[in-house]
């Protein structure tokens, strides 16, 4: 049992209420808007994230089994890991750090910023009705600064430390299924390649100039010494991109960035890649550049060297949805806008609202099976597949029509509304950021 009958009971209300919430999402505007803004016993709802026991972690495994059972029940398993800034001031925020605004700098301009830095594990599943990837978050962790280790006495743990645990805790929930994980250049580290390479298959951004080698040749029968690690040093992949003899491939990408198809030449070998002092990783990588020059060339590497080019390409043009998910997180669900001091609540909080992001999608792909989900237009906005804000308005709209949230206050008077008139606002702040 994931949690006990006080604490569900209390959980009910705080969902309800953080889907229908509209701004802040603090435990009181939660509270408000499920009508229990006279409890006078409020504190009990606080303690739900700063003192009840309960299992994130666990509940990260449940949703990821509904999201599978929902959209993908079976074929590999696409999944995107990339971290976020949640940008919180305070001396109560013990393990904020300093770090590089991603969403404000540029290759010419560093932004830093301080805040929270989460790593957050989603899974890219295409959405139906949607006709586009989503990335759905299902399990998030903090990662705190170095500081905030060194002044706990503890040894400071890197995003690839972090990353090989979450991958590798996906994998123990999904034992029987192919895990693809995809993710930027962050995580093209041989460590953390090596250490995954087993488990799952993980495909990531490439340097050009990187050091890849043939496979090591055969060790001989009688040999003295150490077995070698690698063979003859291979090219640069930038020193590819000016050679005409050189095979490319045409291929069609659908939902590149910002556009919905696009075509690229890309080109494609096996390789080991090697640094002194490092595991030697067996990989593929994939060369891809723009015929029309608009996009730069990039290379891709991916750690199983059975998959094809084509594949690769596709799966990693999947993780631009991750940074969509962020954004409308922010946008409609109020990420950033919390207000816990508590180290716990601190921890539980920020994925609690980014698994909401997932929880709303399962509800709307409940309410679209049921053909109740809306789509927001008018004579002069025309669009054909809903959107995550749809989505959310969706739900509100439902769960207000069922009503299953308590009422503080029972001699409230009854007023009758013309039925138009409530429709009118009901879609009104339905669709409030």
């Amino acid at each position: 049992m994931l949690f006990s009958k006080p604490v569900f009971k209390l959980i009910v209300p705080l969902l309800a209420g953080s889907i229908l919430a509209t701004g802040k999402r603090t435990i009181t505007s939660a509270l408000r808007v499920v009508g229990l803004s006279e409890e006078r016993n409020f504190p009990k709802y606080h303690r739900v994230l700063s003192l009840s026991k309960w299992s994130a972690r666990r509940a990260s495994g449940i949703l990821l089994r509904q999201l599978l059972d929902c959209f993908l029940p079976e074929g590999p398993v696409v999944l995107g890991i990339d971290e976020t800034l949640e940008r919180r001031w305070g001396t109560k925020i013990k393990a904020r750090g300093i770090y590089r605004d991603s969403v404000r700098s540029s290759r010419k301009h560093l932004v830093k910023a301080s805040g929270l830095r989460w790593i957050s594990v989603m899974l890219l599943v295409p959405i139906g009705w949607a006709k586009r990837v989503w990335a759905l978050p299902f399990l998030t962790v903090l990662a705190p600064s170095e500081r905030y280790h060194r002044q706990q006495g503890k040894a400071h743990k890197t995003l690839t430390h972090w990353a090989r645990q979450v991958l590798l805790q996906v994998k123990r929930w999904l034992p029987t299924r192919s895990v693809i994980a995809v993710g930027d250049s962050s995580y093209a580290v041989l460590d953390l390649l090596d250490a995954l390479r087993e488990q799952l298959c993980l495909i990531t951004r490439l340097r050009l100039d990187a050091a890849l080698y043939e496979p090591a040749p055969r060790r001989r029968a009688g040999r003295r010494g150490r077995p070698r690690k690698k063979g003859k040093r291979l090219p640069t992949l930038q020193s590819y991109l000016q050679d005409e003899q050189l095979p490319w491939q045409k291929i069609v990408v659908s939902q590149w960035y910002g556009k919905k198809q696009r075509m690229l030449e890309i080109t494609s070998a096996t390789a080991v890649w090697y640094h002194s002092g490092k595991p030697v990783v067996p990989l593929r990588w994939v060369l891809v550049r723009d015929p029309e020059g608009i996009l730069e060339p990039m290379a891709l590497l991916c750690t199983d060297q059975a998959l094809s080019a084509q594949d690769i390409v596709s799966y990693f043009v999947r993780r631009w949805s991750v940074e969509v998910t962020f954004q409308e997180s922010r946008a409609h669900l109020g990420v950033e806008t919390q207000r816990q001091w508590s180290d716990l609540a601190i921890a539980r909080t920020t994925p609690v609202l980014l698994a909401l992001f997932s929880m709303v999608t399962l509800l709307a792909e409940r309410l679209h099976q049921q053909e109740k989900l809306y789509v927001a237009t008018a004579a002069w906005y025309r669009k054909s597949q809903p959107t995550f804000s749809d989505a959310l308005a969706s739900a509100r709209q439902h769960l207000w029509q069922k009503s299953n949230f308590y009422m503080s206050r029972k001699d409230t008077e009854m007023v009758k509304i013309p039925e138009t008139q409530l429709r009118l606002w009901q879609q009104t702040i339905a669709w409030a950021a």
